[in-house]
């Protein structure tokens, strides 16, 4: 993984010059956030304090033959009372992509992201991995006509986890499609693609996908979708398995009026736990302590609402299932997420959050209820130092006593914005 990162910094500072013209977002913050249940035991709950110190870095360069977006935030926490070992917390993606020549380009992505190491588990530092995607490669689009155009791709894709236990990849993917513009407002087309995952086990997995595709846009509605087939195999040894079935993708936002949106996404795919699909379907979770090749689906629907005061309520319902072919095995997920924000002064802000999700195991039939509220205080002492408080409820409620817990929890932060 170190590897990957210092690829990444070595491409920013390759970047011309004149690619840099607009100065970074630099931030920083120190949170203390004191829990009754820090570890989220079922049985011999304990107290502690964790102080986390965290540095962000936001950049955008100008538009220009090369461009590029970065976002990254590193943070270190240490717990008084030693629940856990000192922690190091990594988010960030890194985006640059340079014209070669007209309708050719090459694209360099980086995504690092925390994840969660088993699904049924909880959102702990010894149930918590980092998942590094590096993807690069050239695209090449051909005008076929006024009204045609052809998209080739190669791409290259290395997944690495933090722990070495965990499922690591190399990937090389390759996609052919033709796109036809019938009218201003709507295009489409069919696309075949094929990757191949080389498992770090000794395993290989092959993935072809065949779809139709299409783009459709009106006043204040856009609609994007895909429906094709799938065939995966996978082979370890002598073993190999085959598994096919429909696949497709849906995406729908719609501009109900100046305040409030609302949209709707939804796919399904046939994959493995190191691709991206958790990266782009973020209320997924993939349980990395099972099998590899995975059956995915994913619904998530929601909206957004403005209010003349400021206010800002967003909600989001979500239902995702995975279904790990080779034992045979699901886990379904379901619930809402509810946030709402509010200024109440110049100076004070004030927010809530809630979130209910719901599992299912098939393996051992276990049901999980999880419930969490918080809500917290901002006040802004100047335009880039601010102190926040937040107070916090999480709890869980299942059929195996052992994964039920109860934690209240408080942080009190400081944030600053460096210019």
């Amino acid at each position: 993984m170190p590897a990957l990162s210092a690829m990444i910094f070595c491409l920013l500072g390759a970047a011309p010059a004149s690619v840099y013209s607009a100065p970074a977002t630099i931030t920083g913050a120190l949170d203390n956030r004191f829990s009754d249940n820090m570890a989220q035991s079922a049985d011999n709950e304990s107290s502690d304090t964790e102080t986390r110190v965290t540095v962000g870095i936001f950049h955008e360069t100008d538009p220009g033959k090369c461009s590029a977006q970065t976002g990254a935030e590193l943070g270190y926490g240490r717990w008084w009372d030693r629940t856990y070992d000192p922690e190091t917390y990594v988010d960030g993606n890194f985006f640059g992509l340079c014209e070669l020549r007209a309708g050719l380009t090459w694209e360099v992505n980086d995504n690092l992201s925390q994840v969660k190491r088993d699904s049924r588990g909880t959102d702990t530092p010894d149930n918590r991995s980092v998942k590094n995607i590096f993807r690069t490669g050239p695209r090449y689009m051909i005008p076929l006509g006024a009204r045609d155009q052809l998209n080739l791709s190669i791409q290259y894709q290395n997944t690495e986890f933090r722990e070495p236990e965990e499922t690591d990849s190399e990937r090389y993917i390759g996609s052919a499609g033709w796109n036809h513009v019938f009218h201003p407002t709507l295009s489409g087309g069919v696309s075949v693609s094929t990757n191949r995952a080389d498992l770090d086990t000794g395993g290989e997995i092959d993935t072809n996908v065949v779809s139709l595709n299409w783009i459709k846009n009106w006043a204040a509605t856009d609609f994007t979708g895909s429906l094709g087939y799938s065939k995966l195999t996978s082979r370890f040894g002598t073993f190999e398995q085959s598994s096919d079935g429909l696949v497709g993708q849906v995406s729908i936002e719609r501009d109900v009026s100046g305040s409030l949106r609302l949209y709707l996404n939804a796919s399904q795919e046939l994959t493995d736990q190191t691709s991206d699909f958790d990266v782009r379907f973020e209320d997924f979770t993939f349980n990395l302590r099972e099998t590899t090749e995975v059956r995915v689906t994913t619904l998530n629907f929601g909206g957004e609402k403005e209010f003349s005061s400021g206010a800002i309520t967003r909600i989001s319902f979500f239902a995702n299932r995975a279904d790990y072919l080779r034992v045979d095995d699901k886990e379904d997920t379901a619930g809402v997420d509810v946030t709402y924000s509010r200024p109440i002064s110049p100076l004070w802000s004030f927010d809530a959050a809630g979130r209910y999700e719901y599992a299912y195991f098939n393996s051992n039939g276990q049901n999980d209820e999880t419930f969490s509220l918080s809500t917290g205080l901002s006040y802004s002492m100047t335009q880039d130092f601010q102190l926040t408080g937040s107070v916090g409820h999480n709890q869980r409620q299942s059929d195996a006593a052992s994964s039920e817990y109860k934690e209240n929890w408080v942080i009190l932060g400081l944030n600053y914005q460096f210019r």
